[in-house]
């Protein structure tokens, strides 16, 4: 299928009709454009107590009162669910696992499409580490993870869920937080991100901006 071109207002853009387009295509421009996006490597049981672990990159924190993680978690093909979403709906709970880069592998490797009953993070070389107040671990070698109760699960469709959890505990490599100043290092956390397709980043290159008061603006602008 060709992807239809549409006039835009202004002569230095392309436009695009979502409504005209196929899953895959506004699927493509999302995740080519809204980078980047963190990677959550999800921990979950099942209700015989084995352990799954899958990476997901449709995933953010939406707010602090209450502490709220959200995760889109797609279907298979047949529309039935994956691990995690089934998981989560029989147990209630989760835990995300942050990437750095120092376990990306490890992470592609949970990735892989492994039939029911494989242990990823066995099989990736991670270790599991009890959750202190939900049944799902999390992982050693991670430098954060949050363990999660599943708040509200909303359908979208027949195709994608998106789990909202509230984290209840969270864990921290002891070089990664400064448990008195409640500061994260970033450099030591060295969290991945995902671009489109199989792209990957760091966050390694960074800047400080922050945001200027009103007086502030004001003075810029009267060039003082």
């Amino acid at each position: 299928m060709t992807t239809p071109l549409l006039p835009d207002a202004s002569p230095e853009h392309v436009a695009f009709d979502f409504a005209a387009l196929t899953e895959r295509e506004r699927y493509k421009l999302m995740i080519g454009s809204i980078v980047p996006r963190p990677i959550a490597l999800v921990t979950t049981v099942d209700p015989e107590g084995r352990v799954n672990a899958a990476p997901f990159s449709f995933f953010n924190c939406l707010s602090a009162d209450p502490p709220i993680l959200a995760l889109g978690v797609e279907n298979h093909d047949d529309m039935s669910f994956k691990d995690t979403a089934r998981n989560v709906r029989l147990t209630e709970v989760f835990t995300v696992n942050i990437v750095s880069r120092a376990i990306a592998e490890a992470m592609h490797v949970c990735a892989v499409p492994f039939p029911p009953g494989v242990d990823e993070l066995a099989a990736a070389g991670l270790t599991a580490l009890p959750g202190v107040k939900v049944a799902s671990p999390f992982i050693a070698q991670a430098p954060a993870a949050f363990e999660c109760r599943r708040h509200i699960t909303l359908e979208l469709g027949r195709s994608r869920q998106i789990i909202l959890g509230e984290i209840l505990y969270a864990h921290y490599r002891s070089e990664v937080a400064d448990p008195a100043r409640l500061r994260i290092d970033p450099a030591t956390l060295d969290a991945i991100a995902r671009l489109g397709g199989s792209t990957c980043c760091t966050i390694r290159d960074r800047f400080e901006m922050p945001t200027p008061s009103l007086a502030e603006w004001d003075a810029r602008q009267a060039g003082e």
